[in-house]
């Protein structure tokens, strides 16, 4: 006779609108049917709330947290004003609270950040932190300490991130080799902050160079100006098909492309599919944003993020996805019912996509990382984007009174 299963989910809806009931033995979904064995060690009724896979945010700054309080509003005002003309006057003005990294301050902002995750279902991350002389590898050892303590509930990517460039920032390069050493865990890039195309493509080439070194994949921030000659996301595209490496470089913002003639997007588009590019795009922190429609209609993936919570570039933020999603719906112009469900694709199955997760999703043999909602189907989801009822890491129920107390605690500054 076969034990048990650990956990089963009753009267589960499904985004196909069926009721089922979940099983879960040692972490992973063992059984998916009508009326299981409820002889587990837990039951969990769903009520017939929604039961999805567990959200994902494939672009996070989770260095520079709550650091908002520490510098002026000068730089976000340059970011998000001028049509993005002085992102990179932005970027400048944000380095300034690097002189004050220090990983005993950044840890405790970090670990209010990926609570707030846990408690929102928000179990994968994308994390970036920066690598530069100013902030040298404090970003990097904080966030490799909150991906340790986490790593039975939110599953935490790092990324080594050079922000203000490697050929304009003297030691970024060295840095970057060092981080990457460190176990950090993804390449990130800003090859458009450099300040010349040749820069640019040899930014693309140390990034792509330092991958193949690590077998790591890359995150590249490209095109993040209002600027419509910018063509770093062509370029990586380019260097992706000529080494190989299709689908394993991520672009994100690539907001640049808002400003593109229609001529040219015809021609990206086709290269994009080639080089299997996933987009992340992040449309409430700038009032540019990638052409998302036009990239989903193609068949590129298309996934969201959160990007800041209380920084420099973006005042809010908690973590929350269904929240992103939620704003995405409005800012894109995503309302009909169609669209809702794409857009909780792009915060769950097109964001894990896009950063490589593995057994994602809801189905036999499948990580058991779910979320079981009070609403029972997406667009009433979305309308709300409240807490999730109940929150499954590796099987197991999160504490999720643990985790508010935790997003609560008073942080540094």
């Amino acid at each position: 006779m076969s034990r048990p299963p650990d956990l089963v989910i009753a009267n589960a809806r499904l985004r196909s609108r069926e009721v089922v009931d979940i099983a879960i033995t040692d972490g992973v979904i063992t059984a998916i049917g009508d009326r299981l064995d409820r002889a587990a060690q837990s039951v969990i009724d769903a009520r017939g709330g929604l039961v999805t896979p567990a959200f994902v945010n494939p672009h996070l700054h989770l260095c520079k947290v709550w650091t908002l309080p520490m510098m002026s509003e000068a730089a976000l005002e340059a970011y998000q004003g001028g049509g993005m003309s002085e992102a990179a006057k932005a970027i400048e003005l944000a380095a300034a609270v690097k002189s004050k990294y220090d990983a005993s301050w950044i840890i405790p902002n970090a670990r209010r950040a990926v609570a707030l995750a846990a408690l929102h279902g928000n179990l994968h991350i994308r994390a970036f932190a920066d690598v530069d002389a100013k902030a040298r590898l404090e970003g990097v050892k904080a966030l490799l300490a909150i991906r340790e303590e986490f790593r039975d509930i939110v599953e935490i990517q790092v990324v080594a991130f050079p922000q203000d460039g490697l050929l304009r920032e003297p030691g970024a390069d060295s840095l970057m080799r060092e981080a990457m050493a460190s176990r950090a865990d993804v390449v990130g890039g800003i090859p458009w902050i450099e300040a010349n195309e040749a820069d640019m493509r040899r930014h693309i080439d140390f990034c792509f160079d330092l991958a193949a070194e690590h077998g790591a994949d890359i995150s590249m921030l490209l095109d993040d100006v209002g600027d419509a000659d910018m063509r770093t996301l062509d370029m990586m595209a380019r260097a992706m098909i000529a080494r190989g490496m299709e689908g394993r470089a991520l672009a994100h913002h690539c907001r640049a492309m808002a400003l593109y003639p229609e001529s040219y997007l015809r021609e990206l588009i086709p290269l994009l599919e080639k080089a299997r590019v996933s987009v992340i795009s992040d449309p409430h922190t700038a009032p540019l944003h990638a052409r998302v429609k036009e990239l989903l209609g193609a068949g590129i993936n298309v996934g969201l993020g959160q990007d800041d919570i209380s920084d420099a570039y973006y005042p809010l933020g908690r973590n929350n996805m269904l929240e992103v999603a939620f704003l995405a719906s409005h800012l894109l112009w995503m309302t009909k019912k169609s669209e809702f469900e794409t857009l909780y694709d792009m915060i769950t199955t097109r964001a894990a996509m896009a950063i490589g997760l593995e057994r994602y999703g809801l189905g036999l043999g499948c990580a058991a990382n779910l979320v079981v909602l009070d609403q029972g189907d997406v667009t009433e989801a979305l309308r709300f984007h409240a807490p999730p009822r109940v929150v499954i890491s590796h099987g197991r129920v999160v504490d999720t009174d643990r985790m508010r107390a935790l997003a609560e605690a008073a942080g540094v500054p």
